[in-house]
């Protein structure tokens, strides 16, 4: 669900109820603390009918008769309270931590399991804003707001009831101003809920754009786009500074008119009430009472007025949430495969079928829109441990040959095949984790070198991380630096050169010893004698691995047991490398001009 699709505006119970469902866990604490503020409302309700006690027996009457028992009571009462709110605050914490925590948990569980195609068109800023400020604002609401909201209802309601007790005229006269106000709060929540949404939406946006400013901070400098850079997340704060300010407008003129409707009621009590008194119908307790019954009935009315506008935001906080949370897989696996391999996060490793590596695809279509087919009856297939090269113009389809072999995506129509099994009916981690996948621009993860080697297979021993690195070439270069293997890499890889943290990327993908490789024009970025390295590194990682190599760099495949020339998610040539040349087709005219290119710059010098 996008945020433009979020456009109720009235509190939804389907939303709520959808949240209470993650406080099930909690169920007993949120019991034991609403008690808690019941019982606090019940107390704070009470002590007025103290205070009345207090003035016609011992004020009115001039008389102390009584006094040190009202005094050991009101005591009592006041301790009472004290434990009450201690409790309350106590449980109130806790409850708001464990349930951040418990959402948080849930919602990147949920990203685990979420296919490549979800990310394609979700920013980083998007999704961090939902996994922080909205759950943090979510949890805070339930745990302090929802809460006050059981003492404010259980206040008002034995006030009320306190208040008809004394004088049921005057409480109709002191409580005749509700229906003006149950019209104001209506009205407001309204707006101040489309306003808070907006809020939340621009800060998920701003979000975005300080991610994206941060990672492209070397291209804003080498574009000099500094001042555009700015301008356009001027904008973005403007509107949010925009935005907010209405949100707190709507507020402010809120909050005043449930004050000012208070102070009418407590004129009301005053001013009838005086006359009461002096008529003889009420005491000067049961005035004083009043007095304070309508502050007390009017604070948590304010209070709650305070509280619905911040239900309004966590609403907006809700549903953004929610459409995370709620998102499906469009790529998963069938109940009967879970329950005979395991899911994700529990894995029946045990009943795995050994993998061999033949691959086949049969009369397989793909398309990311409907209206664009990428791929159209595609088939090939692949012997286990033959090296199959990808070549071909930028929007051909090799990419998504690649990510439909991996299981990133599934055919539209057609069947994948490993080892004679359609890997539909085989469990996504089995072919994952059989996999080493080598990007064009490796990421590297903040830690030191065997970190991030050791990231591939947690429990590889040093020796087995040593032996990976010395298979691809990258053992020379790291017993080199300062720190060998404990040498810091920095946030991305950047304390290194895009050529070692390639290699340190091969490590990686080598350690696990894996049965499939994909190699996605993993030498395109870097520098000649690199490039050398990396091509030796490649010939000893493929032998025996069934492989896909995308290349740019022609020479780095010229080994490659067949080489696939793809021209609109077609075969337009297959052969080894002697045999496309010897065609003297599309490769053999693309193979030359490279060839030309590369050796016209190496005698330019």
């Amino acid at each position: 669900m996008e945020d433009t699709q979020i456009r109720s505006n009235k509190v939804e119970i389907k939303i709520w109820k959808d949240f209470f469902t993650y406080l099930k866990p909690y169920k007993k604490q949120f019991l034991k603390l609403t008690g808690f503020m019941v019982a606090l409302g019940i107390l704070d309700s009470t002590f007025p009918i103290l205070s009345k006690f207090a003035v016609d027996s011992f004020i009115e009457k001039g008389s102390l008769e009584g006094l040190s028992i009202f005094i050991v009571i009101y005591f009592i009462a006041v301790v009472a309270l004290s434990l009450i709110i201690y409790l309350f605050i106590k449980y109130a914490g806790r409850l708001e931590t464990s349930m951040a925590h418990d959402i948080r948990r849930i919602g990147f569980i949920r990203l685990q399991e979420l296919p490549l195609a979800y990310y394609d068109n979700k920013a980083v800023g998007w999704l961090m804003a939902r996994m922080t400020s909205d759950i943090t604002r979510l949890s805070e609401t339930i745990s302090w707001g929802l809460v006050d909201l059981s003492w404010g209802m259980t206040m008002m309601t034995g006030v009320t009831i306190y208040m008809f007790i004394l004088n049921p005229r005057l409480a109709l006269i002191t409580l005749s101003v509700i229906p003006a106000l149950a019209i104001v709060c209506v009205y407001f929540q309204k707006k101040i809920l489309l306003a808070q949404r907006d809020v939340r939406k621009i800060n998920s946006q701003i979000t975005g754009a300080y991610n994206e400013d941060i990672q492209g901070a070397k291209t804003t400098k080498t574009l000099g786009r500094e001042k555009l850079n700015l301008d356009e997340f001027s904008v973005l704060t403007t509107s949010l500074k925009t935005n907010a300010i209405r949100a707190t407008i709507l507020s402010s003129i809120f909050l005043p008119l449930v004050i000012g409707l208070g102070s009418i009621g407590t004129a009301l009590a005053i001013s009838f009430g005086g006359n009461y008194v002096l008529e003889g119908i009420i005491t000067y307790g049961t005035l004083v009472a009043f007095i304070s019954y309508t502050a007390q009935f009017f604070e948590p009315v304010r209070q709650m007025a305070v509280i619905f506008a911040e239900i309004q935001g966590a609403q907006a906080s809700a549903e953004r949430v929610f459409s995370l949370l709620k998102e499906e897989p469009s790529i998963k696996d069938s109940e009967e495969v879970i329950k005979m391999y395991g899911d994700i996060f529990n894995q029946k490793k045990e009943n795995w079928p050994e993998i061999h590596g033949k691959v086949q695809f049969k009369d397989v279509s793909f398309y990311y829109n409907p209206d664009e087919p990428v791929l159209a009856n595609f088939s090939i297939d692949v012997n286990p441990g033959e090296t199959i090269a990808l070549v071909g113009e930028t929007g051909s389809g090799k990419s998504t040959i690649v990510n439909l072999f991996c299981r990133f995506y599934e055919p539209v129509k057609g069947e994948i095949l490993i080892d004679d099994k359609n890997y539909k009916d085989l469990p996504i981690n089995w072919i994952h984790d059989n996999l080493g996948y080598v990007l064009q621009a490796p990421h590297l993860f903040s830690g030191t070198i065997r970190d991030n080697i050791r990231y591939g297979k947690l429990d590889a021993t040093d020796e087995e991380i040593i032996d990976a690195c010395k298979l691809v070439d990258a053992h020379k270069f790291i017993i080199e630096l300062e720190n060998g293997y404990d040498t810091q890499v920095g946030e991305g890889g950047n304390l290194l050169s895009t050529g070692q943290k390639q290699l340190v990327s091969f490590a990686r993908a080598v350690v696990r010893n894996p049965r499939l490789f994909v190699l996605d024009e993993a030498t395109s970025s870097i520098d000649t004698e690199t490039e050398k390295i990396i091509q030796d590194a490649i010939s000893k990682v493929l032998t025996g691995r069934t492989s896909f190599v995308i290349a740019h760099r022609l020479s780095t495949i010229r080994n490659a047991d067949r080489i696939l020339v793809i021209q609109h998610g077609k075969i337009i040539e297959d052969g080894t490398h002697k045999e496309l040349i010897k065609k003297r087709g599309y490769y053999y005219s693309l193979y030359s001009n490279q060839f030309i290119d590369e050796k016209s710059k190496y005698i330019l010098g």
